[in-house]
Order: C-alpha cells, then sequence, then structure tokens
C-alpha cells in the first residue's frame, strides 16, 4: 500500500465537534475537509459507527478520510449515541434511533457553508448495513452510498440466524459489542462531565445476545432494517464491495440484480476488511474507486463508473487449506449478470457411490454425527485476521456423509451459489444440517470451497417453520454460499454432509440420525466458461493516506487452539485475540484490549455445549486509567437457552460499577 502525503486539496482537520440531534442529544464528530471549503463548498460522505472515532477507529480513519478529503469532499466520522464521546445510550443495533440520528446529521451538514449540498455514506460492517438502511429512508441530498461487507437481509445473512440455525456469533458479537460500548468517553474531549456519561452508558447498556434469542424466526424485529423488503426503497446509487473470505458476500449480487438505481459490485478475495489494507491480498486502489463513485454521482463528473461491469469478480486460485492466509491468486473477471454471463449449471447426482452426472438408484443412507464436527470449519466472520480461515478438512470429513467424484479432467471456474436438492428423513423433530463442498487434491488434503447450515424445519421459510414429522421424507434446496474459484485438473469435487457443526452452530437439542435419499439428491454447480475476447477489470494500487503514529507497548497476537480430552472426549476451542497495547501519539492516549472466547462440547451430548467470553478493555492517559471486565457465557437445555453475564467497570482499578444478568429464554425449533 503506497502512502500519499500530498493531495489536490490541502485538508483541514476539526478533531471533534458536537452535533445536537433534535432531542437534545449531542453525537461527537471527526471531520476532514479541504481547507478552502468554506470558499469553495465540497460534498459530504457520512461514515456512523459505534466504534469509537477516538481509538477504535482511530488507525483506519487515518488511512482513509484525508485521502477523501484531499480531493475535494468533507468526511465526517460520527460516533453514534452512547458510544465513543457521543451522549445518551445504544439499546441494540440498526435502531430506527439509529438510523434517524444518522438523518439528522445529513441534515446538519447540508446547512454548513463547506457543503455544497449533494450527500454520500459509506462504512464496512456496521457502516455498510446504515448506509443501505438509511439510503433506504431517502434523506434529502443522499445521492450515493458505497456499502461493503454488510447485508440486505438481517436475517439470513447477518451474525444471528445463518439458514435458520443459531449461530454461536449471537453471543460472539454481543460479547464484542458489550465490550467496545462499555469504554469511557475520553475526558479530554468531553471534560468533567466524562464519568456521568459513562455510568449512564454502563446502567443502560444491554446483553444484547439474550434480546436476539427471542427472536429465532424472521419476525417484523429482523425486517426492520433489511432492505429487500423494499428495494425499490433506495433511489441512492450503491457500490457494494464484498470480499470471499468475509461472511457477507452473498448481499452483493442481490443488492447489484434487485436494486432499481444505479448500482455495482466489486468482490475480491479479502476478509472482513477495506480492499486498500485488507488481506488475503491482492489489495486494489478502493480509495481511487470511491473517488470515481463520488466523482460521478456527487459530483456529476464522467469518470466511467457507469460503463464498469455490474460485476467485477476475483477467481480465487485453488489454495492449500491452512488457518492463516495472507495471499490469493487468481485473476479478475467481469461479468454483467450474475452468476457470469457465459457458462453452465452442471448437476452432480448424490449416489451410493458418489458424485455422477448419471443419476443413481435411490439408497437410503443413515448418518448421524458426533456433536464435535466442525472444528476445522473456521471462524464464521474472518474479522481479527487470525488462523480464522477454515483448515484442512479431513477431520470433519471423517465423521461425516461423503460423495466423492471422480478426478476432474480439466479446470473449472467455480462461480456463484451451488445448490443442493436434499431429499432426507430424521428421526427428531428439529434438525440441522451442515453441507460442504470440498476439493480433494491429489495428495489427500481438503479445501472446503463453500458451505451451507441449514435448519430443516426452515425448508418452507424462515418466518413460519415447521417441525419435522420423524421418519417422513422431504426435499429441500440449499443453497451454499457465492464463491469464485478455480477448481484444478486432477482434483476431485466432494460432498460432505453433518448433522452438527461446532461451534459455528448450535446443536439442535437431541442427537440426529438423517436419512439421506442417495440418488434422488443432487447439487447444481455453477461453471462458468472463459471466453476468448474477455478483458479483466483493471484497478489502480492500493493508496492511503499516512498512517498515526503508534507506541506499542504490549505486541499483538491471535491463538486458535483446538484440543480433546483423551479421557471423556470433549472438544475444546480456546481462541485469544490480544489487540496489544498501543499509545496513540497524536493524542496521548493509551488503549489495550483482550479478546477470549472458549467452546466446548461431548461427542455425544448436544446439551453439553457451553460457550464463554472475557473481554479487557482499557483506556489510559496520564494518571486517569478506566477498564472494563465483561463476561458472558450461554448454554442450553432441552427447552430454554441460558444466557448469563457481568460487566465490572474500574476507575484507577477501583471498582465503580458492577452489573450482571441472568436470563432464560425458550427455544423455538432450534
Amino acid at each position: 500500500m503506497k502512502t500519499i502525503n500530498s493531495f489536490p486539496r490541502k485538508v483541514r482537520e476539526i478533531e471533534n465537534t458536537f452535533i445536537t440531534m433534535p432531542d437534545g442529544v449531542q453525537l461527537a464528530a471527526r471531520i476532514w475537509m479541504p481547507a478552502d471549503a468554506k470558499k469553495n463548498p465540497v460534498p459530504m460522505i457520512l461514515e456512523h459507527l459505534p466504534y469509537r472515532k477516538r481509538d477504535g477507529t482511530h488507525v483506519r480513519d487515518a488511512l482513509t478520510h484525508p485521502y477523501i478529503a484531499g480531493h475535494g469532499y468533507a468526511c465526517v466520522r460520527v460516533d453514534m449515541r452512547g458510544n465513543g464521546d457521543s451522549e445518551g445510550v445504544m439499546l441494540d443495533e440498526y435502531t430506527q434511533q439509529e438510523l434517524d440520528d444518522a438523518c439528522a446529521v445529513i441534515a446538519w451538514a447540508r446547512k454548513q457553508p463547506w457543503c455544497a449540498g449533494n450527500v454520500g455514506m459509506m462504512g464496512i460492517s456496521w457502516g455498510g448495513f446504515n448506509s443501505l438502511q438509511v439510503a433506504a429512508m431517502r434523506p434529502e441530498g443522499l445521492k450515493a452510498i458505497i456499502t461493503l461487507c454488510s447485508t440486505d437481509d438481517r436475517y439470513t445473512d447477518d451474525i444471528h440466524f445463518k439458514g435458520g440455525c443459531v449461530l454461536s456469533e449471537n453471543l460472539g458479537w454481543s460479547a464484542t459489542m458489550h465490550a467496545y460500548s462499555s469504554r469511557s468517553p475520553d475526558p479530554v474531549l468531553v471534560g468533567e462531565r466524562w464519568k456521568d456519561l459513562w455510568m449512564q452508558r454502563l446502567n443502560a447498556e444491554p446483553l444484547l445476545a439474550i434480546d436476539w434469542l427471542q427472536h429465532p424466526h424472521r419476525d417484523a424485529y429482523w425486517k426492520h432494517g433489511s432492505v429487500n423488503e423494499n428495494y425499490a426503497g433506495i433511489e441512492a446509487a450503491v457500490l457494494a464491495v464484498g470480499g470471499w473470505n468475509d461472511a457477507y458476500t452473498n448481499a452483493v449480487p442481490r443488492l447489484v440484480s434487485k436494486l432499481k438505481s444505479p448500482a455495482k459490485g466489486i468482490i475480491g478475495p479479502w476478509a472482513h476488511k477495506y480492499p486498500h489494507f485488507a488481506v488475503p491480498e491482492p489489495r486494489i486502489g478502493f480509495l481511487q474507486e470511491a473517488l470515481r463513485w463520488w466523482d460521478q454521482w456527487l459530483k456529476g463528473a464522467e469518470t466511467g463508473v457507469k460503463k464498469d461491469a455490474a460485476f467485477r469478480t476475483y477467481i480465487m486460485d485453488m489454495r492449500r487449506p491452512v488457518g492463516s492466509v495472507t495471499q490469493v491468486p487468481g485473476r479478475w473477471v467481469s461479468d454483467s449478470q450474475w452468476p457470469f454471463d457465459k457458462g453452465e449449471t452442471q448437476r452432480l447426482h448424490l449416489n451410493a457411490t458418489g458424485l455422477s452426472l448419471a443419476k443413481g438408484t435411490t439408497t437410503k443412507l443413515k448418518h448421524s454425527s458426533a456433536q464435535t464436527i466442525g472444528g476445522d470449519g473456521g471462524e464464521y466472520c474472518i474479522i481479527w485476521l487470525g488462523p480464522e480461515f477454515a483448515g484442512d478438512q479431513r477431520h470433519d470429513d471423517s465423521g461425516s456423509l461423503t460423495f466423492d467424484g471422480e478426478a476432474l479432467t480439466k479446470d473449472i471456474d467455480l462461480v456463484g451459489a451451488p445448490e443442493l436438492t436434499l431429499k432426507f428423513s430424521a428421526d427428531q423433530r428439529v434438525a440441522n444440517v451442515a453441507v460442504r463442498l470440498n476439493s480433494i487434491w491429489p495428495d489427500g488434503a481438503v479445501t472446503r470451497l463453500t458451505y451451507a447450515v441449514f435448519n430443516l424445519c426452515h425448508r418452507n421459510g424462515h418466518e413460519t417453520p415447521e417441525s419435522l414429522e420423524p421418519g417422513k421424507a422431504y426435499s429441500v434446496k440449499i443453497k451454499l454460499d457465492d464463491v469464485a474459484c478455480k477448481v484444478p485438473e486432477g482434483h476431485k469435487l466432494r460432498v460432505s454432509l453433518s448433522t452438527s457443526y461446532w461451534p459455528m452452530i448450535w446443536p439442535s437439542s437431541k442427537q440426529v440420525e438423517l436419512t439421506v435419499y442417495a440418488g434422488s439428491s443432487f447439487i447444481d454447480l455453477p461453471v462458468r466458461q472463459t471466453t476468448k475476447s474477455e478483458k479483466a477489470p483493471a484497478f489502480a494500487p492500493s493508496e492511503a493516506a499516512a498512517a498515526v503514529k503508534l507506541k506499542t507497548l504490549r505486541k499483538a497476537s491471535n491463538t486458535r487452539e483446538l484440543t480433546r480430552d483423551q479421557a471423556t472426549g470433549e472438544v475444546r476451542l480456546c481462541i485469544v485475540d490480544d489487540f496489544g497495547s498501543n499509545t496513540i501519539m497524536d493524542i496521548g492516549l493509551t488503549t489495550s484490549a483482550t479478546g477470549r472466547e472458549n467452546y466446548s462440547i461431548l461427542p455425544g451430548d448436544p446439551l453439553s455445549a457451553r460457550q464463554v467470553c472475557h473481554w479487557t478493555e482499557e483506556c489510559a492517559r496520564d494518571n486517569w486509567r478506566v477498564r472494563t471486565e465483561t463476561f458472558s457465557a450461554m448454554t442450553a437445555s432441552l427447552t430454554h437457552w441460558h444466557v448469563v453475564g457481568r460487566l465490572e467497570a474500574y476507575e484507577n482499578d477501583i471498582l465503580v460499577l458492577e452489573r450482571t444478568w441472568d436470563k432464560k429464554v425458550k427455544r423455538n425449533l432450534n
């Protein structure tokens, strides 16, 4: 990534200002703009987040916003209410209050002498979500957005109920937000009232997993903020960006295909990061792409984005199955429709003898996975960039029902979402299935290409699931995650089915035996054809503004250890993400953070599953030091989820507040 120190327009930074909302609550904002913006007004770009502009996103903001501002924009980075240096409290994600606040910030900005009137929004993850959601509200002046690693459907494609299954990320992300939102405002910015603001948010802070578990089906709670409820509501131009190693990529094809407003998609090999500093590489000049988008829709310049292909996609070469990946070879391609302009759907039948182009005799194959299957599934959403990628699938496959194909006689480009049509019966009223499409290397190693998890009670939809009748045969279509990868000649494709996938999803309440009707089940694979005349899309090299200066007091580290108790068979996964301790030199603030997650389960007992999270967050300057310790844990019985939590807040190592949570939530077909 190339550092750019000089821009067409000199940049002025406003370290902090407060924007008053209609109800009187003040939101803290950091602003970068051209120094002459009052004389020569510019469009505004809003990023509206709970992740703390003062320290949480300080490093990445420095790479991005000065660069955009230096090319003629005012970048406004706002702390959502109840977070960072803003007043108020935050009670959930994507609330109407959050979206109304963003609209109020836009209205405020348009009245400022430095604003030319047109507005854009951008953001990754949370900021990508609310960019879409605010665009659906159509505030005056909002003409374009850039949404990265986000989704149009909060139920199916967030961290809650993938395929109707209960993701362990419900507690994992709840624990993360519990820690993030527990941090204090900075006294340098808010003055003596810092402690009152801190106590107010600590006393109001929820343990979000409890609320999320109370909505196990796709009800009005999840429909709020899901823009797929009304794609036509978005009139702003949308650039949707994703990465194949991120959890949110499925939304990019849907958004680009279904929005009525101008929309384009870019999908690279990346995990949950901005593409100009993401891994795995190769990176792209994302900021240059952003400027092309903003210049077209906010300044009226003809930048060529209208002529860009609808989809610019990176087709990954096959990589060895390892937990840490820094680079993925491959190539960029362009298509006007998803999944490709030219190709075919190849159907492979799941026969008793393996995968085949020809349908075999219908055969009933019974399978019941150990609850420990799934340990090599990797992280649901790769965000901290430790050893989070899916590992070698041989161990998980050894405890799964597998269907192998013949060795490929030529390379194939798998682009799009494979779809499994599964005929099955189960011996329980509630059952999950994990589906993995794998590639077997000639030496026996196994790489996961794409996957799906699915609660079979949701076979007729996520809004009104229905229990299974034990022994009754059903047929269901299960769409796997979108993917773009080249499977080489000599590799074999494998479909692997398991009734568990821990710790990614919580097990159903009872051990399940699944009967698969081989010969009557099949998978459809989207195979892209290369045309001789196609040209790869070109991206500028990665650039960014100068990085902030940090003094490292403790280096960051990430560990992920999977162990098995030889006496009991219990499998334990221990994850420690130590973000180190650093002093941000330009503001003299020292921050440190460590997140810990522990999972355990016995092979034959789904009710033995346990998840425990513990976060430590600390901020310090001179003689001022605050720290929070947040704890949460989740278990389940036949009938209920059980979530407990504790929050401890310290000022100079003196306990100043303690809160506890203890809640049981009824299970409902999960």
